[in-house]
C-alpha cells in the first residue's frame, strides 16, 4: 500500500489525540465530524464515519428486521388506551410538519 499522507500526532495521558488538519481535510470532516477506527492485522485506518453508525443499533435493527419477516403475525396495531397514552404524553410537544429534518433520512 502506497503512503499518500502521513501525519504524527502525540497521544496525551488522558488516551487523546489531535486530528492533525491534513488528515481532517483529506477525510472531509470538520469540527463535530466523526471518523471511525479500524484495527486489522495489527494496522489501524482511520475514515470519515458517514452517517449515525451505531453498532448496537444496527444489531437490534438487524434483529428487528429477521424476526419481522420470520414472524410477521407478531405485528400488531395498537390498542385505543395506549394510543390514547401515546396522544396524552405528547400533547405539549411542539411540531411544526414544515420544519426542516436534521441529517439524512431515507423513506
Amino acid at each position: 500500500m502506497a503512503i499518500t499522507l502521513e501525519e504524527i500526532s502525540t497521544i496525551t495521558a488522558k488516551g487523546q489525540t489531535t486530528i492533525p488538519k491534513a488528515v481532517r481535510q483529506a477525510l472531509g470532516v470538520n469540527y463535530g465530524g466523526r471518523i471511525a477506527f479500524r484495527v486489522s492485522d495489527g494496522a489501524v485506518t482511520v475514515c470519515r464515519a458517514d452517517g449515525d453508525e451505531d453498532p448496537a443499533i444496527d444489531g437490534f435493527l438487524a434483529f428487528l428486521a429477521a424476526d419481522l419477516k420470520r414472524r410477521p403475525e407478531a405485528v400488531k396495531g395498537l390498542t385505543p388506551e395506549l394510543a390514547e397514552r401515546i396522544k396524552a404524553l405528547t400533547a405539549d410537544v411542539p411540531v411544526n410538519l414544515d420544519d426542516a429534518i436534521d441529517g439524512d433520512v431515507a423513506l
